[in-house]
């Protein structure tokens, strides 16, 4: 039995699976780690596998899983988890563009009791270089998809991570395409969670295999996610969905408040509307905040005084953000555009309430 298994996909590696099985067997050595390292490879046409089959002769901890069909990053890492020797995985890419130097971090990490162990571009002290505008974009975009279901996870797409096997051992995965840490993600059972920064590197040697399938089938993927999350609600995925649902709940309580407290000040207190309006509004983010604060958002605040109040200072910002673009949208579609005037509003409520969202859940309740 090894303490990890280190999982390298591949499909025509032959200029870079030497290098990566060495350095990583060298880590073993140089940490006293009984590890295990196995290959899963797309029937490779090129030299990869005989390369493989040459060094495993050489080191007992090397192995190797030939697939003749089903071919697939997601779906060869999916099959390595199931045929690894031994409870703990790290999944890393076979062209060194993850520093296996991190790899005695990450299992350290995992024995000190987190489920997964991920390995972030985007967190601070991460980065990448050597990337192409465009495949930026594209990152960045996955990744923006990745944290609408995940917000705390700053890199939810990475391809270098360490995992339990106890997380995905009765997961129903359906990997596809390159994100197999984001099926994990949505469909393992999971708590706890660590990330640690690194520079990816691109590719020295070989090509690239995005394509645009990849990012169709990095869509539905997200698409699939979303869905399985409703029907199991023990999924991570799920807690985040309850969380919108309260912030919503929380926000009609709001426009309840604001709309008694506009009524009362005017018609029985004698003020002019638009002071009562203003007294409303405040009184109903108060009322939206405390809810939040004591309620949708409860496990990820430690309700100390000070911490409270530098919430309710960013809450009110990001809020007054929230009406300028209701008010914003309402005006440029209705004097712009010509829409009805009680559309453009509701579209505006929907955008805003997005922004409130997606800001607070990021700035105002956020644990990183």
């Amino acid at each position: 039995m090894y303490d990890i298994t280190v999982i390298i996909p591949t499909f025509n590696e032959e200029a870079n699976i030497r290098n990566i099985i060495t350095e990583v067997d060298a880590v073993f050595k140089q940490n006293n780690i009984n590890g295990e390292i196995l290959v899963v490879d797309d029937n490779s046409p090129d030299g990869t596998i005989l390369i493989v089959n040459e060094i495993k002769k050489k080191m007992v901890n090397v192995n190797i899983i030939v697939r003749p069909a089903d071919h697939g990053l997601s779906q060869s890492v999916a099959e390595g988890f199931v045929r690894a020797s031994s409870d703990i995985l790290i999944v890393i890419d076979a062209d060194l563009s993850h520093p296996p130097s991190l790899i005695p971090v990450m299992l350290s990490e995992i024995l000190e009791g987190n489920d997964i162990v991920i390995g972030s571009r985007y967190m601070e002290g991460g980065g990448i270089r050597k990337w192409p505008i465009k495949r930026r974009i594209i990152s960045l975009g996955a990744t923006f998809l990745g944290r609408l279901l995940f917000p705390d996870i700053s890199d939810p797409v990475s391809g270098f991570f360490a995992v339990r096997k106890s997380v995905i051992v009765n997961a129903p995965l359906k990997p596809r395409g390159y994100k197999i840490l984001l099926e994990v993600l949505g469909k393992g059972i999971w708590e706890k969670d660590k990330e640690i920064p690194f520079e990816f590197v691109d590719r020295e040697i070989g090509s690239s295999k995005l394509k645009l399938k990849t990012i169709i089938e990095y869509i539905k993927q997200v698409i699939d996610i979303a869905l399985f999350s409703i029907s199991h609600h023990d999924s991570a995925a799920w807690m985040e969905w309850k969380r919108v649902f309260k912030f919503g709940f929380v926000g009609i309580s709001g426009i309840l408040v604001n709309m008694g407290v506009l009524w009362y000040l005017t018609e029985f207190v004698g003020l002019y509307y638009l002071v009562s309006s203003l007294i409303a509004i405040e009184l109903s983010i108060l009322n939206n905040f405390i809810w939040n604060d004591l309620w949708t958002f409860k496990s990820d605040t430690s309700h100390k005084l000070s911490s409270r109040w530098h919430r309710l200072v960013s809450f009110h910002a990001v809020s007054v953000g929230g009406l300028i673009i209701n008010m914003g949208i309402l005006f440029l579609l209705t004097s712009v555009f010509g829409v009805y005037y009680l559309i453009s509003n509701f579209i505006g409520i929907l955008v805003g309430f997005g922004w409130n969202f997606l800001v607070n859940r990021r700035v105002t309740w956020t644990r990183m």
